[in-house]
């Protein structure tokens, strides 16, 4: 995980990812998606690991796809055929860099700042959680440079928000203010500043690390699953998930605490 592009800190159970990139607005080229990538995936996969909260420096949370970074990738070659191979390869990698965001198995919070525009919504959409400052306004501004989005706004935001809304936003590429984004659901509150906002994830990323990782793991995963599945596929599933996960000792801690009227301790996770 060594990158400039990208700051990790870690208290206790709760990682804090910061984009490093605040002379560029937070723009994401290559070595920032990667880093995005590699951190997600390691994060995810450590035990002691319980939440994870992404924020940005400086003005924005982030501008969205380095221009300079996008426009050297998807330049013509001279085969066609070749070049349309390419990309497709490097829009998966892309892809694959968010998903482990969305893949990774404790829970995301975005806490976002200025503008989350292009990639940004992209980025912010794979996450489990969004609390946006006072201000910040979210863009699906690929149309705007001629670019059908393609690294997860346009498959993840039906989920938050109303679908004729997700369309106009994706044909217009106009902003939607933090206000409007808290009144469609996209964003779970709103803090008055980014210094705010990033202390409202934290608390929150520490209130989920202090519960069952097994509990709240599980909840993830059947959240995910069931997501554009039926309810029916949904309830098979998370009850394969408890045949198998209550028999765990965290069960019984939890009840004897909760009984005792105190707060309950669990392990970590196994690697």
């Amino acid at each position: 995980m060594g990158s400039e592009r990208i700051e990790i800190g870690r208290q206790g159970g709760v990682a804090h990812v910061e984009l490093a990139r605040e002379d560029r607005l937070n723009a994401m080229d290559g070595e920032m998606f990667g880093a995005i990538g590699e951190a997600f995936r390691a994060l995810g996969a450590d035990p002691g690991v319980r939440a994870i909260l992404i924020s940005g420096r400086g003005r924005h949370f982030t501008a969205g796809i380095d221009l300079h970074y996008a426009g050297a990738q998807f330049a013509p070659d001279r085969d066609p055929g070749r070049a349309a191979e390419a990309r497709l390869r490097h829009v998966s990698w892309l892809q694959a860099c968010f998903g482990a965001v969305e893949a990774a198995r404790p829970p995301v919070i975005a806490a976002i700042h200025g503008g989350c525009i292009g990639a940004g919504v992209d980025l912010a959409t794979a996450c489990d959680i969004r609390i946006a400052a006072a201000g910040a306004f979210f863009q699906v501004a690929e149309v705007d440079v001629a670019i059908t989005a393609d690294l997860g706004t346009l498959q993840r935001l039906s989920h938050l928000l109303p679908d004729g809304l997700v369309r106009e936003l994706a044909y217009t590429g106009r902003r939607m203010e933090a206000e409007e984004a808290l009144r469609h659901g996209l964003v779970n509150r709103i803090a008055p500043d980014r210094e705010s906002a990033i202390e409202k994830g934290l608390d929150l990323a520490r209130a989920i690390a202090a519960k069952s990782p097994l509990a709240v793991a599980g909840a993830k995963m059947s959240l995910n699953y069931s997501r554009g599945r039926t309810v029916e596929e949904g309830l098979r599933h998370v009850a394969m998930w408890n045949a198998g996960a209550l028999a765990t000792s965290d069960l019984a801690t939890a009840v004897a605490a909760r009984l005792a009227g105190g707060s309950a301790e669990f392990p970590d996770l196994d690697s």
